[in-house]
């Protein structure tokens, strides 16, 4: 990831609906929800909610599949991966912060030390 592309990100997610509509789809995992469920559970209007979940299909931050007549929206695991990583290798120190991977488990590991 490059600088501009965490810009774009950043900016998407520093409005309050983006990153609450942001929020829930991560808690609801791969599965992701339907656009409906979105509105509802934020109380926004369904216009409104199209208008942001464009801007957060536009960040490349959600992923949209149809299924039947439903649209379902879902975090973007992978993009959120390479943002947390950009953050974390070009921004911190490693006595603050570090990222390993687990070979066993597949995954990656950020270490964050708590104290200074």
């Amino acid at each position: 990831m490059d600088i501009q592309e965490a810009i774009i990100i950043y900016g998407t997610l520093s409005q309050e609906t983006r990153l609450r509509v942001f929020r829930l789809l991560v808690k609801a995992g791969p599965q992701g929800l339907p656009a409906g469920a979105l509105s509802d559970a934020l109380d926004t209007p369904h216009n409104t909610m199209s208008f942001h979940l464009k801007h957060l299909l536009h960040a490349g931050v959600v992923t949209s599949r149809k299924e039947g007549r439903s649209v379902i929206y879902a975090a973007n695991f992978d993009v959120v991966r390479d943002l947390i990583g950009f953050m974390v290798k070009d921004c911190c120190s490693a006595e603050f912060a570090n990222i390993r991977e687990d070979k066993k488990k597949g995954c990656s590991i950020i270490e964050l030390a708590d104290c200074y």
